[in-house]
Parts: C-alpha cells; structure tokens; sequence
C-alpha cells in the first residue's frame, strides 16, 4: 500500500553508544525520505560519538571504535541532517520513546533547534504492540509473511529502518476494513486509518509534553477546584510538572511563585529538550 502522505515522511533508526538520553550517543543514523509523490531518497551515516564504544554495543551492532574513528561527529552532519529532515513527519520502531528523544538532544548539543513538536510522530512499534503486542522481528513476520533473519542483518540501523519500512506498509496494508473482514475479526479497533494524523495520534502512548516525561499535559482547573472545559466541551490541558515537589502544578504557575525552580532545572542534570520546553513556556508566560 501506498503511504497516504501529505508532506515528506522520514522512516528512520540510530544505533548508539547506550540507552541514556543524556550521556549516550548516535553511532549510525539511517533513513529513508518518503516524498507524498511515492519517491524515495535514502541515507546512511556512520557517526564517531567522540567516546569509547563498549564491547558489548560493538558485539550488538557491529560497530566498533575503528569502524567510526575517520567519520564525521553528529555535529559536523547535523546541519544536512536538518535540512533534509525540515517540514517531514517521522516515523521509526520505538522511535517515540528513545530514537526522538535521542535525536532532539543530539540536534541541541550540535546548536540546532530542530522543533519535533510540529512533526507527526508515529511509532510503528507502539502501533505494532496495540494491534499485537511483539518485537520487530515478530512484526516483519507477521505482516510481510518472512523471517526477518533470513532478509536481514540484525541490530544494524540501515537493515532494522528496511524492516521497518516494510513493516508500517503492511501494518496499513492488514489493517484495512476489507481485510479484517476477510479474516473475519470484528472490524472495530482493527482498522488504521493511511493518514499521517491518525497514525500520530494511535502512536502516542503518554502525554508526555517533553519526551522524558518531566512535563505531561494535564486539565486546567479553575479557583474552586474544577476542570475548565473549552468552547467544545471538551478540557482544557495544561503543562504540568510530572516529578518532585511539584508533580500535579502548572508549570506556568510553579515559574511565576518560585523562579528559582527554573534556574535549578536548567543547571541540574536534565534532557536539554526538557530545559528547552521550560524555557520555551516560561517565554511564553512573560
């Protein structure tokens, strides 16, 4: 099935030093650019992190310190990288909880403002998990009807973002009303819409407002106490702080009666994309 897109769709996934956004970092990124005209355009890039990679990444992906010590940093490909990845959506296997997040950090260490929150992110693993819960090789088999090992090489980013890929094609290509019915399951719940939005949307698993989850949405409630409800009924959300001393407030309201929270949070050992979602609502607020 063809993808139903209205802007370019970035298919992509890292390869890293290790699973923490703050001190870990991109050692391959790999990506396929899908134009809404069905055109393709892919890229791959070996990137040195400018630290050891541990035996235990190197036997994982193959990638060892030799294999990147002559390539580029992420900072010397982030501005290409920006430039073709601007005005895309964005969609990976478990993109949503680790390969955004990670990419966001790396574009702000390199100096680059890439603002992910105008991009619809959708997640092909949080898809896969709602509609039948397994892993990236189960998903290749159950919806391209192969073995992922006899196509692929396992744990390398270019291969996985292939997979990938073919996967979110056949996950639209079952997920069909026709096809459910021919399967004959009950049709509710089992149909996915080929829509950048809607997948987004089913792609979500959280609220989170920045992507470590320190800031969540949450309903505005008046002086009594009470959800504030928009012109469609519906409840106004609201930045919340998620963790410490004022998990459940406003952020709004927690700059404007102790500002020194700012500053701390800024100095602490936080996401630069949580600092940057603070400093962007605390500007907003003044």
């Amino acid at each position: 099935m063809k993808l139903n897109l209205t802007k370019p769709l970035i298919v992509f996934d890292l390869e890293t030093t290790g699973l923490d956004l703050v001190k870990d970092r991109i050692i391959q990124i790999s990506f396929i650019k899908v134009m809404p005209n069905g055109e393709e355009e892919r890229g791959d890039y070996l990137i040195n992190p400018e630290c050891h990679i541990l035996p235990v990444i190197t036997e994982l992906t193959g990638i060892s310190d030799d294999d990147v010590k002559d390539k580029p940093t992420f900072k010397q490909v982030a501005k290409t990288l920006s430039d073709k990845f601007t005005g895309c959506d964005f969609a990976g296997f478990n993109s949503n909880h680790f390969d955004i997040p990670l990419l966001a950090e790396e574009f702000l260490r390199a100096g680059i403002d890439f603002d992910f929150s105008k991009c619809r992110l959708i997640d092909a693993c949080n898809i896969f998990k709602k509609m039948e819960r397994r892993n990236l090789a189960s998903a290749y088999k159950f919806y391209c009807g192969r073995r992922m090992e006899d196509d692929f090489e396992a744990h390398r980013a270019d291969q996985d973002t292939e997979a990938t890929y073919r996967v979110l094609m056949g996950q639209l290509d079952y997920y069909t009303e026709e096809h459910q019915r021919e399967l004959g399951e009950d049709t509710e719940g089992r149909v996915l819409a080929n829509d950048m939005d809607c997948l987004a949307e089913y792609s979500k698993t959280n609220n989170n407002v920045d992507f470590a989850g320190r800031v969540v949405w949450g309903e505005a409630k008046d002086a009594q106490g009470n959800t504030i409800l928009d012109k469609d009924g519906k409840p106004v959300l609201v930045e919340c702080f998620n963790f410490g001393k004022y998990k459940g407030r406003t952020v709004v309201d927690v700059l404007q009666h102790d500002p020194g929270y700012y500053s701390w949070i800024m100095g602490g050992d936080f996401t630069y994309n949580t600092k940057q979602v603070l400093t962007r609502i605390r500007m907003r607020s003044i």
